[in-house]
């Protein structure tokens, strides 16, 4: 008996020790003392200890010491290393947002596996998550925006912990997987690509490049144009002006040594411009302050040597930064940001607006330029505040063919947010372009408030900013693209939902890197924007773009959904969990179907046939591939990659009579 109490009494000493020494090896590892840089998140820079403002964490008025302050869309990968026991924190957002409204869901995924969701949380709202991670070798810390966008989705990972055995756990870069380029190359016999309808005030000086792909030289003529306007038979710039109002069917005609291309295009002479959403490119996501006359000009020639401006691209935007800032010596002319009479000055970096316009224009190409309703632009440039009919006769008169209007300082003037406060300085601007015989196209950019889609239009704009500023993310651009749901009834021929640049390419606002965006996102990005019926304009330079970049913005069929002449904005037709697919109709009386897997990993994706009010079995179109697929029956079914997209165009099958 004595033996059996030593032995019970041993085995109790051996246990006890062993847990003791179990508990001396297992650390606390926070969160926030891992490299969260390497964080992808929607909006500003992920913090260690802090909000993604900056400030003391603070959820539902519980200030904490410890955790990870970040944006949604949000992902953090971390490798546990198979040491983990356990990872608990309380998650929501954070209390700087003061009440705005805001929402988000937190996720978790274990080794692939979706582990635990929190509900979408509101400002004030605050969850835990106690979670066992015994032989999980990965885990993903994810943040989602939920319907309302990404506005003020400052998310927090307060008191996160892990609790290890062994080895510390480690943050890695999210999987990227390897570029596929699918657009095909085109043919040496001529194609004619872009809109297939224009439109101009009577009056207004024209210009407009015939985009065509093919060997060249090349022959262009164009019958059936409007008194007023020529066709230069060797560049294919049409230019001119016409003040016959009215529909104009001209039909244009381009050969070259292996074939001839025909196609009708309409020039719609009225009050309507950008029957079309505007194709071009932006300065400023990719050179943001440093940009120059000179950067202006290679992005002109580079439209044009590339080969970008023969698939519809036309625009040259500087963005922010041409005017004189006050208070520097970047001063040109008297000295002054105005001159005597109120009109604007270029700074130093820009000589001579109206020499660069007319280099730009001898090209076919457009130029816009950008200001501010307030007294200073974003980057604190002299900007229109005031003086709104002067800047509208300045632009004119450099040759401008698009303005975009930043809110920025106007914030310090506005009363309020009210509707009329909001609309004010936009009606203020339109009024004075509106006194100039020159086209220009009036972009709103004032990141969405008020609802700017419902009432854009009506201040004149041929498109408006739905949302805030976009990043080369996953998080932001999915965001930002998916959230355009429900806006589509605003959208239409000369007025368009913006959902901001393209982020692909070289990019960095001055500081260029290639785009955080893997490649299926990019793919997705491109595919969704022209779904949406949305601007498009390039953000990258242009001077170090890669194949695979130019493969994206290239592709004819891809471009004809975003430049159909119908202008239907895509409709969400389905949204389970992480799969969406979107619609667009077509003005040849075809469908073009986005399916997109927003979801960590592969997964099929269908939507029915009925569900897409098509009848019978379309033809099947592969458009990024511009291959048939053969015929749809019941319902389209494919298996796409995480963040990735298939594009599909469905063309009824006419029955024989």
């Amino acid at each position: 008996m004595n033996s059996l109490k030593k032995l019970i009494l041993f085995c109790l000493l051996i246990f006890g020790f062993t847990s003791f020494i179990i508990a001396q090896s297992a650390d606390t590892v926070w969160l926030s003392s891992l490299d969260i840089t390497k964080a992808r998140q929607g909006w500003g820079d992920p913090h260690a200890d802090k909000s993604v403002d900056g400030n003391p964490i603070k959820i539902a008025g519980t200030t904490y010491v410890k955790g990870f302050g970040t944006h949604a869309g949000s992902a953090l990968y971390i490798n546990l290393k198979g040491t983990a026991l356990s990872f608990e924190s309380q998650v929501g957002l954070d209390d700087e947002i003061n009440g705005a409204a805001g929402s988000v869901r937190f996720k978790i995924y274990c080794d692939k596996k979706e582990s635990w969701k929190s509900e979408v949380l509101k400002a004030g709202e605050k969850a835990k998550v106690k979670l066992n991670l015994n032989g999980v070798k990965e885990v993903i810390l994810l943040v989602e925006t939920t319907g309302d966008g990404p506005n003020w989705d400052h998310a927090d990972w307060a008191d996160a912990k892990f609790i290890v055995v062994g080895q510390h756990p480690e943050t890695v870069d999210p999987p990227r997987e390897k570029e596929e380029i699918l657009t095909p190359k085109p043919s040496p016999e001529p194609r004619i690509n872009g809109a297939r309808i224009y439109g101009v005030r009577p009056g207004s000086p024209f210009l407009f490049r015939v985009p065509v792909t093919g060997k060249r030289p090349l022959k262009y003529a164009a019958k059936g144009l409007p008194k007023g306007l020529i066709i230069n038979a060797s560049t294919g710039i049409i230019s001119g002006s016409t003040s016959i109002v009215g529909k104009h069917k001209v039909m244009l005609t381009v050969t070259n040594s292996l074939g001839k291309a025909e196609r009708q295009f309409t020039i719609v002479v009225g009050n309507k411009i950008a029957l079309t959403p505007p194709m071009g490119w932006n300065s400023w996501n990719c050179f943001a302050e440093a940009v120059d006359d000179q950067k202006i000009r290679s992005a002109a020639d580079v439209l044009i040597t590339s080969g970008l401006a023969d698939h519809g691209w036309a625009y040259i935007n500087i963005d922010d930064c041409w005017a004189i800032k006050p208070g520097s010596n970047d001063t040109m002319l008297d000295g002054n940001a105005r001159d005597k009479d109120g009109m604007i000055n270029s700074n130093k970096k820009f000589p001579d607006m109206k020499a660069l316009s007319d280099y730009v224009h001898s090209k076919g190409l457009k130029i816009g330029i950008y200001s501010s309703p307030g007294p200073l632009t974003c980057a604190d440039y002299t900007a229109s505040y005031r003086h709104e009919a002067d800047d509208a006769k300045q632009f004119a008169n450099w040759g401008m063919d698009y303005l975009k209007y930043d809110w920025c300082s106007y914030g310090n003037i506005a009363k309020d947010k009210s509707l009329i406060e909001l609309q004010k300085p936009y009606l203020t601007m339109n009024d004075a372009l509106n006194k100039q015989k020159r086209d220009i196209v009036y972009s709103l950019c004032q990141y969405g408030m008020g609802n700017v889609w419902t009432w854009g239009s009506a201040v004149g704009g041929n498109c408006w900013r739905t949302t805030g500023d976009i990043t080369d993310t996953w998080e932001s651009m999915s965001g930002i693209g998916f959230g355009q749901a429900g806006k589509e009834k605003y959208a239409g021929p000369g007025h368009w939902n913006d959902p901001d640049m393209l982020v692909v390419g070289m990019v960095g606002w001055g500081n260029l890197h290639p785009s955080r965006l893997s490649p299926n996102e990019q793919y997705t990005h491109i595919s969704l924007w022209s779904l949406l019926a949305s601007p498009l304009l390039i953000g990258c330079d242009m001077t170090q773009m890669d194949d695979f970049t130019f493969n994206l913005l290239s592709n004819d069929e891809v471009i004809e959904i975003n430049q159909d002449a119908l202008g239907i904005q895509a409709k969400q037709v389905l949204a389970e969990d992480d799969k969406e697919v979107w619609a667009k109709p077509l003005e040849d009386g075809s469908l073009a179907v986005g399916l997109f897997n927003k979801g960590m990993f592969a997964d099929y994706v269908s939507v029915s046939l009925e569900k897409l009010n098509i009848k019978g079995s379309p033809v099947v179109r592969d458009v990024w591939r511009q291959r048939n697929l053969g015929y749809a029956n019941v319902s389209l079914t494919y298996k796409i990659p995480a963040h990735g997209v298939k594009l599909i165009k469905l063309t009824p099958v006419e029955k024989k009579k």
